[in-house]
């Protein structure tokens, strides 16, 4: 049985965390988008990535994920 969630897995990730949409693009092939979750519907995800805000609509979504923040501490040489 397919639950919502199977259909569109972003509607459960939680808004402000970071994740990463890869989308399907018209000409072919996929464009990845990585950054704070800021919106999400059944029709689309709000990302904000360095480049701005960035809407990627639901029927273009191939896949994603929340991402693990960054590792903080000392650099290894």
């Amino acid at each position: 049985m397919s639950t919502p969630d199977d259909v569109a897995p972003w509607l459960a990730w939680p808004v402000g965390a970071k994740v990463m949409v890869r989308r399907r693009l018209a000409a072919g092939g996929y464009s990845d988008t990585v950054g704070i979750l800021l919106e999400r519907d059944a029709e689309h995800v709000v990302v904000r990535s360095r480049r701005g805000d960035v809407t990627v609509p639901a029927a273009e979504i191939a896949i994603g994920k929340v991402v693990p923040p960054p590792r903080l501490g000392p650099r290894r040489p």
